[in-house]
């Protein structure tokens, strides 16, 4: 065991990946408890909605203008010192490269500042650790990480060591709801949008795909059903209130039909490969875990696998910086630091010896 991992660690985080500018501090025990001492989150959501989706260098300039402020918040709340910090962590890919770096570069800074460790983390191993922060649950469990830039199945065996069951061959989930609320009108970011209409809508209206259902690998593709609805929204010229409502039950019906039968297959081979675990745990992150209907959905799958579904707290399911120190400390527990010429990476696997997929997502 290493001497980090012998005490308490303070760590801070950067989050910068994407379009929320985040900052936090945890503090994780020689127990592996953790607790988070501060977590701040600058949301670009209105910066970016006339344009119906992220701007990368507007988000970039976004980052560079609030991250100073959001870090003294962050200190502040935690009431922390500087000097006290063991580490910086942060986001160094997948994501936008210009917010990768502006995270970089300032988590860098302070770190050299400071006299601490610095820690480059994955952004999806950030999610994939987060039911240790939020509900001190341990690997292994199956994960389902479904956000705007990823969709992907996961066996999360013990913290650094992954399987990739599947991944989308085209698109995101999270960007298939943004297209289709800009579809039909419905502003950004499109989950909650679309979420909000199908509430009162008639999922049986239209028949769209259930892209992939069936299939003997783990895949995902959602390039077909955005097709599928656009060509609905197009015959009806011009859809009414209730129209729309009918398109978005229609088509989040199908993505949870899809999905379910993705996360049924992931779970015939999760038990193949962990045959004797004494509880079964399916885990769902992501943006687009805090869509209420597709976690019902999962709820019903795992529990006719006997399996407990675990989704973190709705503000925890987006991009945040508390998951990134957290995985950061985890790191650090285990002696795991990185030297302060780590490049940002716009692409980085979670498990780099998976099998491409054809067209393999925005960001593997």
């Amino acid at each position: 065991m290493s001497e980090a991992s012998e005490k308490t660690a303070i760590v801070l985080g950067i989050e910068s990946s994407c379009d929320e500018t985040a900052a936090a501090v945890v503090r994780l025990g020689p127990d592996g408890g953790a607790a988070i001492l501060s977590d701040v989150v600058l949301s670009q959501v209105a910066e970016h909605a006339a344009f119906g989706g992220v701007v990368p260098e507007l988000a970039a300039r976004a980052h560079l203008r609030w991250l100073p402020d959001v870090l003294r918040r962050a200190m502040r709340e935690a009431a922390g010192d500087w000097t006290e910090l063991d580490a910086v962590a942060v986001t160094a890919g997948p994501g936008l490269i210009g917010g990768l770096i502006t995270g970089m570069m300032t988590a860098k800074a302070i770190a050299l500042a400071s006299r601490c460790a610095f820690i480059a983390v994955n952004h999806l191993e950030a999610h994939a650790l987060s039911p240790m922060l939020t509900e001190g649950i341990a690997p292994p469990y199956l994960l389902l990480l479904v956000s705007g830039g990823h969709t992907q199945l996961i066996s999360v065996d013990d913290i650094g060591r992954y399987r990739r069951y599947g991944t989308t061959i085209d698109d995101a989930l999270g960007e298939a709801f943004d297209k289709v609320a800009k579809m039909l009108g419905l502003g950004y970011p499109g989950g909650p949008a679309v979420e909000k209409l199908a509430a009162n809508g008639d999922a049986a209206r239209f028949a769209f795909p259930r892209p992939m259902k069936g299939r003997a690998e783990c895949h995902f593709s959602f390039s077909g059903l955005k097709t599928a609805v656009r060509t609905a929204a197009l015959a009806l010229d011009d859809p009414t209130q209730r129209d729309k409502a009918d398109i978005c039950a229609s088509f989040q019906q199908a993505v949870a039909e899809s999905l379910a039968d993705r996360v049924s297959r992931a779970i015939d081979m999760f038990l193949d490969d962990h045959p004797d675990l004494a509880e079964r745990r399916l885990v769902v992150a992501g943006g687009v875990a805090a869509n209420r209907a597709l976690r019902g959905h999962l709820q019903q799958v795992a529990a006719q696998h006997g399996f407990t579904l675990h989704a973190p707290p709705p503000a925890m399911c987006t991009d945040n910086a508390a998951m990134v120190a957290h995985a950061g400390a985890l790191k650090l527990a285990r002696g795991e630091t990185d030297p302060l010429n780590t490049p940002a990476r716009a692409r980085w696997p979670l498990d780099p010896a998976a099998e491409p997929a054809i067209f393999a997502g925005v960001k593997g």
